[in-house]
């Protein structure tokens, strides 16, 4: 991973907000390792997966003023950003998404509007952690990881991925809660 400078990924952000086009492609360096899994695993193939990566880093450069600031958690605000577009991208290629995909539609799903109580974390500390969710990821059932993913990487909703699975969604909603308790205790336990 390259990181030229000791500039905080919040730091990076109020540059770009200056329109330092330097201060992108810093941020571009930083995290495109961690984004590109992230969509070539949603996406599926290297080409989408670049064009979906390059996408991104446009987006940030014409939304980032929506970046809020107070709270200031790049990373999660970017990985979503990422994950939103990539889903976006598939669900058009599958003829799931038919809306125009204007300014307002990118606000509106693709551009994340975070809840302020999302803990903030820097790049560096999530690197630190990824064993840790790896191992408790490991952790779950079978069929937990799998809900987790479909809601996740493929972006459906307990009602999608009830169809898909045909069980009732009660069944995929405490599936789906008990993953989340189960990762949260293992990956937070001290």
């Amino acid at each position: 991973m390259i990181t030229s400078s000791k500039l905080t990924d919040a730091e990076i952000m109020q540059k770009i907000a200056s329109y330092d086009s330097k201060a992108l492609e810093e941020l571009y360096d930083r995290y495109t390792p961690i984004l590109y899994t992230l969509v070539k695993k949603i996406v599926g193939d290297k080409e989408t997966a670049e064009e979906v990566l390059s996408d991104v880093f446009v987006i940030i450069w014409k939304h980032i003023e929506e970046f809020d600031y107070t709270k200031g958690n790049v990373y999660t605000w970017i990985v979503t950003l990422a994950r939103n577009k990539a889903i976006d991208v598939m669900k058009r290629k599958r003829g799931k998404e038919d809306r125009e995909y204007t300014k307002e539609y990118e606000r509106e799903k693709i551009v994340p509007a975070l809840s302020k109580e999302i803990e903030t974390m820097e790049l560096e500390g999530v690197l630190e952690m990824k064993e840790k969710v790896e191992t408790a990821i490991g952790s779950l059932t079978e069929a937990q990881r799998y809900v987790m993913e479909l809601s996740y990487y493929e972006g459906l909703e307990e009602t999608g991925i009830a169809q898909k699975l045909k069980i009732p969604a009660s069944t995929v909603k405490s599936k789906l809660q008990v993953a989340i308790s189960n990762l949260m205790k293992k990956v937070y336990k001290n």
